[in-house]
């Protein structure tokens, strides 16, 4: 499957890299999603906080999500993994819906393997953007 670019801001690359750096040896539970993660940050485009467009999931967005399958929508905010918690509705970016959607746009379907198969979201709406709000020291 070809991948689509995705843009990560320079504030989560660097913030991104050194949370990786914390797990660079792990192993067991956890490694799929460090290594993916680290993936999609080395094929990113990397671009100023301030320039992002108002379309891209950044670190701490709040989206609104539609399962392709189910056609059931979900809201969650995009977080580190010592923020996550999933009856608050955050979502750390090293679960794999979290790494999947990571720098994508609105309106891309993005895909990737469960163990009942693959599954497939589409992103429907950015409902908040730290960076279009002007909040770059998040």
């Amino acid at each position: 499957m070809l991948r689509m670019p995705i843009d990560i801001t320079d504030l989560d690359a660097q913030r991104l890299r050194a949370m990786l750096s914390v797990y660079a040896d792990r192993s067991g539970p956890g490694r799929r999603e460090v290594n993916q993660l680290r993936g999609e940050l080395e094929r990113a485009r990397v671009v100023p906080a301030r320039e992002v467009s108002e379309r891209v999931v950044t670190m701490r967005c709040t989206v609104r999500l539609r399962d392709l399958a189910s056609r059931q929508e979900f809201v969650f905010t995009l977080a580190y993994p010592d923020e996550a918690d999933v009856d608050a509705g955050r979502i750390s970016v090293l679960a794999p819906v979290g790494a999947a959607i990571l720098g994508y746009r609105e309106g891309t379907v993005v895909e990737w393997d469960v163990p009942a198969g693959t599954r497939r979201l589409r992103i429907e709406k950015i409902l908040y953007q730290p960076e279009s709000a002007g909040d770059y020291d998040r």
